[in-house]
């Protein structure tokens, strides 16, 4: 039989030949080669059995598809070395994550004091080489049976839409519930590293017991362990918990949790981000709004809000009638939409809003500004005709190409398609036009792009954008989604030309998506030495005496006439403390005046990376300085090239 490989010569193998056949055919046998497969697009086992004409893909570790793979499994065998060392313990669920996987048990309690004794056990169980082996159940009372001494896989199975057949996989005395697929063979996980531990909810429910949750990490080479460890330090480093509150921009309050307090400094580089922002719309000529923070029961029961997101709402009765804080800003901007009548002539209509929204989120769940209850999108809805959706999803990505390259932020994108027909609303016709004009806009922008089968929403494909930090961390931030759902459930419409009433296509878009979640991600990124364009702490002037306190207010009103923040110094420490003092804030310029600096009408300059530039004009000064801030400059026009 004829096997087609993506990217290489067609293969021909024999009949009942599996994947591992393929692999080995093709000597793809170590990790950087491949560790999952997918058969005409579908993640299986190596032990597939191949039929005539099936299409194969090969990944290694360094496709998500086979991190996802490579992970999976890894849990699983964590979770063996889990029961044996404590055999009481009841195994939940264990997914892989962006970064590794965790396992969540019952009935079991460590710490960090237990980790080294989990890591030798995980070695025992990869030194023995089990190939894990697919078992399939018929129906959920046979899985039920299977597993009936684990109350929470029961629950599972029994919590399943589908009637059959059920997976679970064996690896040595190992058994577990899972849908796989799974690597060929142990051996292939070479290092491996427990985390951390924390207590999670079953489910998420707060109101079900706690279980603990174990996170860790496995890689297909020791050096890539290494790598990694070395790259939590780095960001231990940069944590903008510790860094946000140092510079005085951000805080948290017992009386707010979750809801983070933007402290002047902070603010400062907030309007920056908002301003650039606004500057980005108006070029693309949007328009912006403000809807309510609150809206009736009626209005989120319409949207669909109401019964499938309401535990995460904030809720209120007044004089009778139910309201919600808005999780979201779409159902605000559709009733702006139907405002007034609108004509294909109007079309696109690209309506802005940076909207407050408030969304509960278990306590456990919160992260610095990285996971919150209260937070700002920068969202738009683009209402258009069909012809339309390729030249503004063009549009949207010139926007993400501008915005994330000003921030040095390199980025790629994913197209995810229609999940199963059956659970999606909208035509195959509708479902083919949006998605072809996504992939079109994306083909067109050359820039490169991964397909996610089936993983788009059940109102229409979308587009996420995931940036890449200093140091190698992927973040998912924007979005471009099609929705076919609300306009449809708020009878939008608009008057085409031969005044027939039609219904618009609407995509949802954010660049940043939550504010508050990328100033966090912005501050870890640089370290909390921002660009001067949004730098909180622009320019500091430092007086050696008092006596030089006149010269220095006259330099400062220099500086802010020229539009940067300045403060001085002025305070009877050394100027060696001052220029501590000056470098823990992070800021960009250091001017210091003395004697010298008097009689000569200048100053000695300082810069952030601890560079002494010596007597400078002040003129030239803020002639290169405004430029670098006028231009958005990620570097400095006094920096020394590496």
């Amino acid at each position: 039989m004829k096997i087609k490989i993506h990217n290489k010569p067609e293969l021909e193998l024999p009949q009942g030949s599996t994947a591992r056949d393929a692999a080995d055919k093709l000597h793809l046998t170590a990790p950087e080669q491949a560790v999952a497969v997918t058969v005409n697009g579908q993640l299986k086992d190596f032990a597939t059995i191949l039929q005539d004409g099936d299409i194969l893909e090969f990944h290694n570790f360094d496709d998500p598809l086979g991190k996802e793979v490579f992970w999976h499994t890894s849990a699983h065998v964590l979770a063996q070395a889990i029961l044996r060392l404590w055999p009481n313990a009841k195994p939940t669920i264990g997914p892989p994550i962006e970064q590794g996987f965790y396992y969540d048990f019952g009935n079991l309690t460590l710490s960090d004091e237990d980790f080294e004794k989990i890591e030798k056990e995980v070695e025992n169980v990869l030194a023995e080489n089990h190939k894990p082996e697919r078992v399939e159940f018929s129906s959920k009372k046979e899985a039920s049976d299977a597993f009936s001494s684990n109350p929470y896989k029961v629950e599972l199975i029994e919590g399943f839409d589908e009637t059959g057949p059920f997976s679970a996989y064996r690896q040595g005395e190992f058994f577990d519930l899972c849908r796989g697929p799974h690597l060929g063979a142990l051996n292939k996980i070479k290092a491996f590293k427990v985390l951390k531990t924390s207590g999670a909810y079953w489910r998420g429910d707060s109101k079900r017991e706690m279980l603990t949750r174990i996170y860790a990490i496995s890689f297909p080479d020791r050096k890539r362990l290494k790598e990694y460890l070395q790259l939590l330090e780095e960001a231990k480093k940069r944590d903008h918990k510790v860094i946000g509150p140092a510079l005085d921009l951000f805080s948290f309050k017992e009386e707010a949790p979750g809801m983070p307090f933007i402290h002047p400094h902070g603010l400062t580089v907030w309007n920056r981000l908002v301003e650039f922002l606004r500057e980005v719309l108006s070029e693309a000529g949007y328009i912006e709004i403000k809807t309510p923070m609150m809206m009736s029961k009626e209005l989120w029961e319409r949207s669909g809000h109401w019964f499938h997101y309401k535990e995460n709402m904030y809720l209120s009765q007044i004089e009778d009638r139910e309201f919600a804080i808005k999780p979201m800003n779409c159902p605000g901007c559709m009733l702006y939409y139907k405002t007034a009548t609108h004509s294909y002539r109007e079309l696109p209509l690209r309506v802005a809003e940076i909207g407050h929204v408030h969304r509960f989120e278990a306590s456990g769940a919160l992260n610095g500004l990285f996971r919150v209850r209260g937070f700002h999108q920068d969202d738009a809805h683009l209402f258009m005709r069909p012809d339309q959706i390729q030249s503004e999803i063009n549009q949207i990505l010139h926007q993400i190409e501008k915005i994330y390259m000003t921030f040095g932020l390199p980025y790629r994108l994913e197209l995810s398609t229609r999940p199963e027909k059956s659970k999606t609303i909208g035509s195959d016709e509708e479902w083919e036009i949006a998605t072809n004009g996504l992939k079109g806009a994306l083909d067109e922008s050359g820039h490169s792009y991964r397909i996610n089968e089936g993983d788009g929403a059940f109102y229409g494909p979308k587009i996420d954008i995931h940036i890449r930090d200093a140091i190698g961390r992927h973040w998912q931030c924007g979005t471009v989604q099609l929705d076919m759902s609300l306009p449809q459930k708020f009878e939008l419409e608009y008057v085409d030309s031969d005044g027939s009433h039609k219904r618009p296509v609407m995509l949802h878009r954010a660049l940043l998506g939550s504010i508050e979640r990328f100033f966090g991600i912005l501050i870890e990124h640089f370290a909390g030495k921002f660009p001067l364009w949004i730098s909180p702490y622009q320019v500091r002037i430092m007086t050696v005496a008092d006596r030089h306190i006149p010269f220095a207010e006259e330099v400062a009103a220099k500086v802010r006439k020229a539009g940067l923040i300045c403060d001085i110094d002025d305070t009877s420490e050394s100027v060696g403390k001052k220029v501590r003092t000056a470098q823990m804030l992070k800021t960009n310029y250091m001017l210091t005046i003395g004697d010298k600096e008097v009689e000569n009408k200048t100053a000695a300059l300082r810069t952030r990376d601890n560079v002494v530039h010596g007597e400078i004009d002040i003129s030239d000064f803020l002639a290169k300085v405004v430029k670098e801030r006028d231009e958005r400059a990620l570097m400095s026009p006094f920096s020394i090239a590496p």
